[in-house]
């Protein structure tokens, strides 16, 4: 990952390689993780849980 990036970025583009090797994962664990992974706020959370769900609405 880049030096200096958001760790939200991070966060994101994290999730969305777990997704695409594992596309049945369970994003509650997912989520969990990155929010651990990349040390997130609850609202950082949050915002990862609303971008899955816009995710989820194109597909």
């Amino acid at each position: 990952m880049p030096v200096g990036e958001a760790p939200i970025k991070q966060a994101i583009k994290w999730i969305d390689e777990q997704l695409r090797e594992n596309p049945t994962a369970d994003r509650t664990k997912i989520v969990d993780e990155a929010s651990r992974r990349f040390d997130l706020s609850p609202l950082d959370a949050d915002f990862l849980w609303r971008h899955l769900a816009e995710r989820a609405k194109g597909k």
